[in-house]
């Protein structure tokens, strides 16, 4: 729980000491980068620990994350221009890449399948709790004392967590070499040069640096097309261009590989395809809240800073709760069931925002947040917990990695899709605004934000017609992010009606209806250790 606060805390604890950054080091023009380098590293390296977490288990990817993030967050608190801290956040993220994947795969191997809910709800209310409280952590540090204590600030808490991992948490070595040795080698199970041949570990480092490549290639483009240059210009095309060619190359050289870094078994099984499906569209509709509703509650209600964060953290409220009780509905519903209701109900709440009255009071958006995270915990955890006990011990790390990745992917396609379709919405609202009005309106969706945090300075007619067009740019990315809701269901549909559980991770007081009498394997291939 110390390493996953690590990293949720990170990922919002700069946002608003940015000014005393720039101020100190410079580099507006490229301040961005302070958080998409983070984001780029931890998503692109999230495949790669998962792979190497079954090749060599946990506890060491676990240990060397901590000690990278250590090491990045003491270099970040010495960045002496801002080209050295982004390069210092990038190696974060690469620390931070193994603590968001290794911590889910640890608990859903320490517990049984009836205890994980429980668990895992502990773990999304550290993320939670993080996530919501590092903008006024780092906020207070920058205004009363150095915003390189942001930084410093994770070392006594780092040193706590490696510690406490070093003394207390053990693998069964034994077990994890022989299931290992069982799982690792698909060609051949009989002989003795197979089982040597297989307790030898391989690492696809090619494979690793085409996983690097597409998706820093993707994710890059992703992230600063439409806003460091035009979606149609030549870096754009230049970026995308590449990492479909860099996706090309993944795919032969995967194909190839021993022992690849994204075995096709990830997307082969439909177990496994469906959820990484319906998590990457939810990556795509948490957009809406997390980036926009924010942005709603100050232009819009005129809310300030803190309330408007409290409008959307009722969400990060209720989804912990939810989650924590989701086995009482799976456990008689099945897991499938229980996630379409979540993301059935989440789309229809979704498709309530844009029915709020103008400019309504600020009590609506919040109670819609609360539901919104009541539904999400119905749909999320359920479908983790469903792909991590479909595996065994040395292909779990892999399987969640990779539900993992897809969600990332989908929050950074979602950035710029969102986006886009928010610039859309209100460079037409601002085009077909009335002539004596138009001279003097901003252009663009922080333009306006920026705008109306100084309303003085406008009309009331003016300030009026921001605002409703503000409300309308909103409203339609609701109606997007319940258009990605419905994509979720429809990924939902091909799931199998009952998730198939493997041996390793039976528990004898499961009574989910999914998992019994059920096959280890959804019917495309038997288990590695039913084979043996």
């Amino acid at each position: 729980m110390l390493g996953m606060a690590l990293a949720a805390l990170d990922s919002t604890i700069i946002a608003t000491a940015v000014p005393q950054i720039v101020g100190d080091l410079g580099g507006f023009s490229v301040f961005s980068w302070l958080f998409s380098g983070y984001l780029l590293a931890v998503t692109v390296t999230l495949p790669v620990y998962g792979k190497l977490s079954d090749t060599f288990g946990r506890k060491p990817v676990l240990v060397t994350g901590i000690v990278i993030f250590l090491a990045g967050s003491l270099l970040c608190a010495g960045a002496w221009n801002m080209a050295s801290l982004i390069a210092f956040r990038v190696l974060q993220g690469l620390g931070g890449g193994a603590l968001q994947g290794t911590v889910q795969t640890i608990a859903a191997d320490l517990y049984p399948m009836k205890e994980r809910p429980r668990i895992q709800a502990r773990l999304s209310t550290v993320w939670a709790t993080s996530s919501v409280a590092g903008p006024a952590l780092g906020g207070l540090l920058a205004a009363y004392a150095d915003w390189r204590w942001i930084f410093l600030v994770n070392l006594p808490v780092g040193a706590v967590a490696l510690w406490l991992v070093l003394r207390h948490f053990f693998e069964d070595r034994r077990g994890f070499e022989d299931r290992r040795g069982l799982g690792g080698n698909r060609r051949g199970l009989g002989g003795a040069s197979d089982r040597s041949r297989s307790s030898r570990p391989v690492i696809d480092w090619p494979g690793a640096l085409a996983i690097f490549a597409c998706g820093g290639l993707l994710l890059t483009a992703l992230v600063q097309g439409g806003v460091a240059w035009p979606w149609l210009s030549t870096p754009s095309l230049l970026l995308l261009g590449g990492s479909a060619l860099c996706a090309a190359a993944t795919v032969l050289i995967e194909r190839r590989a021993a022992e690849p870094i994204i075995p096709g078994w990830v997307w082969r099984r439909r177990t496994i395809s469906t959820v990484n499906l319906a998590l990457g569209a939810l990556g795509l509709l948490m957009v809406a809240p997390t980036v926009f509703l924010p942005t709603y509650a100050q232009a819009v209600l005129g809310l300030g800073p803190i309330a408007a964060g409290f409008v959307l953290s009722t969400m990060t409220m209720s989804w912990p709760i939810a989650a924590a009780l989701s086995s009482h509905v799976y456990n008689r519903l099945g897991i499938r069931t229980c996630a379409l209701i979540g993301m059935a109900a989440s789309t229809l709440v979704l498709l309530a925002f844009p029915q709020l009255p103008y400019p309504g009071a600020a009590w609506q958006p919040a109670l819609l947040s609360l539901a919104l995270g009541a539904t999400l915990g119905l749909f999320q955890l359920p479908l983790i917990i469903g792909v991590q006990s479909s595996v065994g011990y040395a292909e779990r790390g892999t399987a969640t990695a990779s539900i993992l990745f897809c969600r990332q992917v989908g929050q950074s396609v979602g950035a710029a899709l969102f986006g886009a379709v928010a610039n859309a919405t209100l460079a037409g609202r601002l085009a077909d605004a009335p002539a004596d009005l138009r001279a003097g309106l901003p252009d663009g969706l922080d333009a306006v934000s920026r705008a109306l945090e100084h309303a003085g300075a406008l009309t009331d007619r003016a300030a009026d017609y921001l605002r409703r067009a503000v409300d309308v740019t909103v409203e339609h990315v609701y109606y997007g992010a319940a258009a990605a809701g419905l994509l979720a269901l429809v990924a939902l549909l091909f799931a199998p009606r009952r998730f198939p559980v493997h041996a390793d991770a039976r528990d004898g007081d499961v009574r989910d209806g999914d998992v019994q009498g059920c096959d280890v394997r959804d019917g495309t291939e038997a288990a590695p250790a039913e084979k043996s």
